[in-house]
């Protein structure tokens, strides 16, 4: 069984994070909601809908034997910001790249988050537009306008009108083309 750890921190985009959420446990896949930054399992979205995490960073981290096979990093102006100031989230995402395990963010989060570890150096990405100046230049990354992207073991998407895209994406990879068309063709997606 794939697992997949989803950050969630205080103004993120709910339908960003809930939706690679959803996906992935249709799909089958072990996935832990964690909150980052705070001692606190509810976190409240950009919308205001507050959420009770599976349990905080802090603890997941406390348990955790081996990395998981995914990580996501769901948007929010806010939440990002709050995730990029967490420093064992981003130790985490760059033991993730390290290993090659699957990193993905979505609209503001690659830049704003993913934009302060190594992890978009060389590949393409995409963001929620106007967000790809957050990024370096030092870092040497290819900033594309798609709806989602996958380069290597990195999947970016540019906000919560692919966020359904995204998630199926995540579907695709870690569970492959038979469970990602019964998952498809079992919430009557497009």
């Amino acid at each position: 069984m794939k697992k997949v750890l989803v950050f969630l921190a205080n103004g993120f985009e709910e339908i960003e994070a809930l939706s690679p959420v959803d996906y992935l446990r249709r799909a089958g896949c072990e996935v832990v909601t964690a909150a980052t930054g705070t001692s606190n399992r509810t976190v409240v979205g950009a919308r205001g809908v507050s959420v009770v995490a599976d349990m905080t960073l802090d603890v997941y981290l406390s348990g955790m034997t081996e990395l998981p096979d995914a990580v996501v990093v769901p948007g929010g102006v806010n939440g990002s910001k709050n995730i990029s100031e967490c420093q064992a989230a981003l130790t985490v995402i760059g033991e993730m790249n390290e290993k090659g395990r699957i990193v993905a963010a979505i609209c503001a989060a690659p830049a704003v988050v993913l934009g302060k570890t190594t992890v978009l150096a060389g590949r393409k990405w995409t963001c929620y537009p106007g967000y790809e100046e957050e990024v370096p230049e030092s870092i040497r990354a290819t900033h594309v306008q798609e709806r989602v992207v996958e380069s290597e073991n990195l999947v970016t998407s540019a906000g919560a009108g692919s966020a359904e895209e995204f998630a199926m994406k995540l579907v695709y990879i870690l569970c492959g083309e038979e469970v990602y068309n019964k998952v498809k063709s079992g919430t009557i997606q497009r």
